[in-house]
């Protein structure tokens, strides 16, 4: 069994407390009464997360963390006391972050980066704030122009910092910074550029023609929609990312192939299809 992560076990048997799983090694592990549901059977598989509860019993639950182990998240504290930080991670216990694990005394109230950790002495899951050991280093070039998931982080006088796909330490230059973002939110991109350091170079759009093609489908669903889009290659590149979401270079490239192709008309200030 592991914890901080998801486990598929067996049910063996119902008890008062609740039912107990087991894996194929014959541990076996309490799922308190108030998650079980009418329609758990005997010897059915359930799918739940593990943990250890204030008494430092492995205890399971079915309902989800904000985080697993080895993963990065922004998270809430909801108190800091003489051990520590304690965070909101979604689960019936709140997550620790110990001071040594802090790269700043936490504030209860705020959000911070941090990744779920297991400590090997112990046994017990502790979060830290100091997350750049943990961050690989991205080595796969074939990785370039490969659709990734980035968790948006802090901005930066260069740009956005970005976790790609849970592992690797990227940025968004502040000039390819196409749509509005939020720390802690989730997103599509594309790594153009692999560091010597290991860090990645990313962009929203895909590189090359292809990143116009779509940037041009996008000009066009939204001319179909409003019939008129009040913008030019003159705009201000902020107003062109707050209503079309990418870059004036990518607006500018997208808006120039349509106008090639014959599908819309260019005014001083708008934009419009041609009947």
């Amino acid at each position: 069994m592991k914890i901080g992560e998801y486990n598929e076990l067996t049910l063996l048997r119902f008890t008062a407390p609740g039912a107990y799983l087991g894996d194929e090694e014959d541990n076996d592990v309490l799922l308190p009464g108030k998650y079980l549901t009418d329609d758990m059977e005997l010897d059915e598989k359930v799918t739940v997360f593990l943990y250890k509860d204030s008494e430092d019993r492995i205890v399971a639950t079915t309902e989800q963390p904000f985080i697993t182990l080895n993963q990065f998240a922004f998270l809430k504290v909801k108190e800091v006391n003489a051990f520590g930080a304690f965070l909101d991670w979604g689960l019936e216990k709140d997550l620790m972050v110990p001071f040594k694990e802090q790269n700043q005394l936490m504030e209860e109230g705020k959000y911070y980066l941090v990744t779920l950790r297991v400590d090997e002495l112990t046994d017990r899951l502790y979060a830290t704030t100091k997350v750049n050991r943990y961050f690989d280093l991205c080595t796969d070039e074939e990785m370039i122009n490969q659709e990734v998931e980035l968790l948006i982080g802090d901005t930066t006088d260069l740009g956005v910092k970005v976790i790609v796909n849970q592992k690797y330490s990227g940025i968004i230059y502040r000039n390819d910074v196409s749509k509005q973002v939020r720390r802690g939110s989730n997103s599509k991109g594309y790594i153009y550029n692999i560091r010597e350091d290991g860090k990645v170079d990313v962009r929203f759009e895909k590189a090359g023609f292809e990143k116009f093609d779509l940037a041009a489908e996008a000009v066009l669903t939204k001319l179909k929609s409003d019939k008129v889009i009040y913008l030019s290659d003159k705009s201000d590149p902020d107003e062109i990312r707050e209503i079309m979401q990418m870059s004036k270079k990518t607006f500018k490239q997208a808006i120039g192939k349509l106008y090639k192709a014959k599908v819309i008309t260019l005014t001083e200030n708008s934009i419009e299809l041609i009947d």
